[in-house]
């Protein structure tokens, strides 16, 4: 959050978090460095006003949620106006929509369902934080050769959405972009596609891949969005690799056909109106 003595909300809300970076491996000679953001707070008003160091509220419940991503998200807005004492634990095997294709090129599991909710969570309390969140829940068009375009001019800075974003967070969050873009090239083999794309599951998806950690990438994308700190945005299996959602569907007691993931099930051609059965595995 803003304050008198702050000019703008990167200061102090990221925590310690990037001054010691974690490597797991070396980055590209072209990569941004991450910035080390401080930490300091000038006056005890600041660190009583960040996000990141506000102190608990005991008048708020507390609520855990199972959830899952789209369907519970206008729950979440007026939510909000109860408690931000919430812990919310969501599924990471959606690999519809843009999330679909960032799993077929780079494996891992989906990232759809949560970042959703970390935007919907985000603060708006600031022009940067609208100005981040605008930018981080953006989708590209659907032409595919528009999609690249436009994709390209956000990867390289020039796009309309960084107005409004300071230094320090254009910087954080442009570099992890341009970490996702060298992971696809490094994929000759995939052509991807950026139709309908999210900047925010690139976002998310560069993060989990450089720290091969879904958690520290939930952990980026929530102090990058300045969540509150009693809201908690937890997978539902703390995991790497894909998940994959299964069943197996019985028509008129004779046909049975197998579905593997949310993808096909969700764009499954209709084969009869009278099903006795769904099993998930």
């Amino acid at each position: 959050m803003l304050d008198g003595n702050s000019g703008n909300m990167a200061d102090g809300c990221l925590g310690p978090f990037f001054c010691k970076p974690p490597t797991p491996s070396p980055l590209p000679l072209f990569l941004p460095q991450i910035p080390k953001l401080p930490l300091h707070f000038p006056s005890k008003s600041m660190a009583a006003h960040c996000h990141c160091s506000s102190n608990p509220r005991p008048s708020q419940p507390s609520l855990l949620v199972f959830s899952g991503g789209t369907a519970f998200n206008g729950v979440v807005e007026e939510l909000k106006k109860l408690t931000v004492r919430v812990a919310h634990v969501l599924p990471v095997s959606d690999d519809g929509g843009s999330t679909a294709e960032i799993v077929r090129v780079l494996g891992g599991p989906a990232v759809g369902d949560i970042r959703s909710r970390c935007l919907r969570l985000a603060d708006e309390s600031t022009s940067e934080a609208v100005a981040v969140r605008r930018l981080l829940g953006y989708r590209l068009p659907i032409n595919p050769q528009q999609a690249k375009s436009e994709w390209y001019e956000i990867v390289e800075g020039e796009h309309l959405l960084w107005e409004g974003v300071s230094k320090p967070y254009r910087e954080t969050i442009r570099a992890f972009l341009v970490y996702f873009q060298n992971e696809i090239l490094r994929r000759p083999n995939e052509s991807f596609c950026f139709s309908n794309g999210s900047i925010g599951n690139f976002f998310f998806a560069g993060a989990r891949v450089f720290f091969q950690s879904l958690d520290a990438a939930i952990f980026l994308f929530s102090r990058v969005s300045d969540i509150p700190a009693e809201s908690l945005v937890l997978p539902v299996i703390s995991t790497n690799d894909r998940l994959t959602l299964g069943c197996e569907l019985w028509v008129y007691m004779t046909n049975r056909t197998n579905y593997s993931s949310v993808y096909d099930i969700s764009y499954w051609t209709h084969i009869g109106s009278s099903l006795t059965g769904c099993d998930l595995f």
